[in-house]
């Protein structure tokens, strides 16, 4: 008796659901690895509707940010408060409340942020005033305002709301400031208000992030070259001026063009930051190993936390850190150009605003601490302990994610149902 093959079912239509969804699956992971990347960096599927790359970015800032926290934080924690996680705490509640505001942010369209540019602007200023009345006091400045367990670090959210008005003067009269001097003028005029609030309190370097956020957002809505070199010309006499003007900036230059001078004086903190470089070598001491933030290295876990990550995790941390706050300008640059580029003028100055605000910060952070730049007091954008810092920043991906998916909403085409003809009857 000869054994009969058994006959082949059909396959359903589930089964046919099922090899149509995994090919395109197994076709991706089949590919090169260069190629994986780049599909993840540049998606050619449409059907997604925000940038899954500044997203990604930031949240591993954050945590990065969050780790390196909780370490450089412990051993000032336990000396100012008596409890080691103190300084976690908060920065965990910072967390939380910040990625909160941002899928916030990015529920509010563009136009209500354009629509109210100038009274958003004016709060700013209010802010600012504000402070110097009843703000909190810090080694001689006043910077914060206090809210409950919370502190507001005014100049933070003027940055924000800054490029907020400038994108939508920009937007207005971007015609005007290519074509005259009165346009370009007037922005400045308004950034000179800043100044003069920022400098009571002081705050010296927040002045200056502002100052090359505007020329920058200028230079690329089209400014003439003169007039940008002129500003620039006027804008490093002026900041030459205010540091000679006054003792303490003029010891923080002196001090970072040779800390070595006077190690325990003005070069103290530069030369702690540098010893803790020094020791981090390639791959670092290892999580948790920095001895410059057992009460050697002052501010360890603010402005010079990447010092710390440079002993801790040596030159591949600084390197990854590095090149995720490269890769979040670059793409947040990329968004503003397609953004122009479709015709929503707005969105696009936002996000040149935002890319130009985190590089540069990011920039005068790393440089400090590094010794290759004064010491300023900014925070590392998303990373640094801050909670206003952190807050501010989070609104500001918040923002961009939200002009993203109001571009790609602009540029989705809707195609007809198959199976309905033009007569609305079935074919």
């Amino acid at each position: 008796m000869v054994a009969q093959a058994p006959k082949a079912h059909p396959a359903t239509p589930a089964e046919e659901q099922l090899e149509l969804t995994m090919q395109p699956a197994l076709d991706a992971f089949q590919s090169p690895v260069w190629q994986r990347w780049r599909e993840w960096w540049w998606p050619r599927d449409h059907t997604l509707l925000y940038d899954r790359v500044i997203l990604w970015i930031c949240l591993a800032l954050i945590a990065i940010g969050l780790i390196m926290v909780t370490s450089a934080s412990f051993p000032a924690a336990e000396r100012l408060t008596g409890n080691p996680f103190y300084f976690m705490t908060r920065h965990v509640m910072y967390v939380v409340l910040g990625l909160g505001l941002l899928f916030v942010v990015m529920q509010i369209p563009v136009q209500w942020w354009l629509a109210g540019s100038g009274t958003l602007l004016l709060s700013s200023l209010v802010l600012l005033a504000v402070v110097l009345v009843i703000g909190h006091e810090v080694n001689g400045a006043k910077r914060w305002i206090k809210l409950g367990p919370m502190t507001l670090q005014v100049a933070e959210v003027a940055k924000l709301f800054f490029v907020i008005y400038l994108s939508s003067y920009l937007t207005r009269r971007v015609g005007e400031v290519q074509e005259n001097i009165k346009g370009f003028i007037k922005p400045l005029i308004v950034l000179f208000f800043f100044a003069l609030l920022l400098l009571l309190q002081p705050d010296f370097g927040s002045l200056v992030v502002m100052s090359l956020i505007a020329v920058g957002m200028l230079f690329l809505a089209g400014a003439r070259i003169w007039q940008f070199f002129a500003v620039l010309v006027t804008f490093a006499f002026v900041i030459v001026l205010l540091i000679v003007k006054e003792p303490y900036r003029m010891r923080r230059v002196v001090s970072f063009l040779d800390p070595w001078e006077d190690p325990f004086g003005s070069g103290y903190q530069l030369t702690q930051s540098l010893m803790a470089f020094g020791r981090g070598d390639w791959f670092g001491q290892g999580l948790g190993n920095s001895i410059q933030k057992l009460q050697y290295l002052p501010e360890a876990h603010t402005d010079f936390i990447m010092a710390v990550v440079g002993e801790e995790l040596g030159f591949v941390g600084i390197l990854l850190i590095l090149a995720l706050v490269f890769a979040l300008v670059v793409r947040t640059m990329l968004l503003g150009r397609n953004a122009l580029r479709a015709g929503h003028q707005y969105g696009g100055f936002v996000a040149y605003g935002i890319a130009i605000w985190f590089a540069f910060q990011a920039m005068v952070n790393i440089g400090a601490a590094a010794g290759m730049l004064p010491t300023k007091g900014l925070t590392l954008p998303l990373v640094s302990y801050g909670g206003t810092s952190l807050l501010i920043s989070c609104m500001a991906v918040g923002l961009l994610l939200r002009i993203d998916y109001e571009l790609r909403v602009s540029q989705v085409q809707v195609a007809p149902r198959r199976g309905i003809n033009r007569g609305g009857g079935s074919a």
